[in-house]
């Protein structure tokens, strides 16, 4: 079977199976799911959700965060890991929104790389989530490694691996497949002991042998 319809087939099993698919972190606008996005790399949605709820009542919006002071905006999302880089990235990147597009979020991928600490992830959950565009396939450690154990992909490089899933992946299932994978990954193909027992798509997976 080709590798664009073993994706395809993959996607509907997938969605039969878990029929609500989107990013589990909360946001309200788009900046506070640029935010959100950034806060959770190396950390949890669970944490960023959480961090977020607490910076988003005490500074009010991109203006607010675009001109807090540094020192207590790390104290501030210092849950999240990373808090030193993460907190220069958010501040400098509401600042370029307010100055250089007008105060809202860009609805383009080279316009969203421009803004510090967004990288293809990133930018990618914020045009599926928000703008409803697909550009590219969001990559992180669950689809990476749902991805590898299906065959999708045998590279390691989230940037290699987007290529070879832009390749297999029909373009039609591109907004959700970031969505599908990862709450796939959570509850039934873990990194440890996956479930392959209860998986739907046992018989599409190239290395299910070696997860009994």
């Amino acid at each position: 079977m080709r590798n664009n319809n073993r994706a395809g087939l993959i996607v509907k099993k997938l969605k039969a199976f878990l029929p609500e698919n989107k990013t589990s972190l909360n946001y309200r606008d788009p900046f506070e799911l640029l935010t959100a996005t950034i806060l959770s790399a190396q950390s949890t949605d669970q944490t960023a959700n959480r961090v977020c709820v607490d910076i988003f009542k005490k500074y009010k919006g991109i203006t607010g965060i675009a001109e807090a002071n540094l020192r207590e905006f790390q104290k501030d999302i210092y849950p999240s890991g990373f808090y030193r880089l993460k907190a220069r990235n958010i501040i400098a990147a509401a600042n370029i929104i307010l100055k250089r597009f007008k105060g809202r979020v860009p609805r383009g991928m080279d316009e969203l790389l421009s803004l510090p600490g967004v990288g293809r992830k990133t930018a990618n959950i914020i045009l599926s989530s928000v703008f409803k565009t697909s550009e590219g396939i969001a990559v992180d450690t669950h689809v990476t490694r749902v991805s590898r154990r299906l065959g999708l992909s045998s590279n390691t490089d989230p940037a290699k691996i987007e290529q070879d899933l832009m390749r297999a992946v029909p373009r039609e299932y591109w907004l959700e497949f970031n969505y599908l994978l990862v709450n796939f990954g959570r509850a039934v193909c873990r990194a440890r002991h996956p479930l392959c027992g209860i998986c739907p798509i046992r018989e599409l997976c190239r290395f299910a042998e070696r997860y009994p």
